[in-house]
């Protein structure tokens, strides 16, 4: 499978962020990046890794047994 390569403005959108958040991403080295000259390219894949990875699943809800107030 082969990659696309998204540029921090693509990955914002993506995200529904501004460039800012993409580029602390980087800075903070939470994200894998590919270095194109003076460019920044995120793998599509990894962005959807980074949304796997972050998403919070529900929980099941457990049925209480509630007492009544006496």
């Amino acid at each position: 499978m082969r990659d696309r390569y998204l540029s921090v403005a693509q990955v914002a959108e993506l995200l529904g962020t501004t460039d800012r958040f993409p580029r602390r991403l980087i800075a903070e080295r939470r994200i894998k990046y590919v270095k194109v000259g003076r460019h920044v390219r995120i793998p599509e894949s990894v962005i959807q890794e980074y949304i796997d990875a972050s998403t919070v699943r529900p929980v099941q809800a457990r049925r209480r047994h509630l007492r009544r107030a006496a």
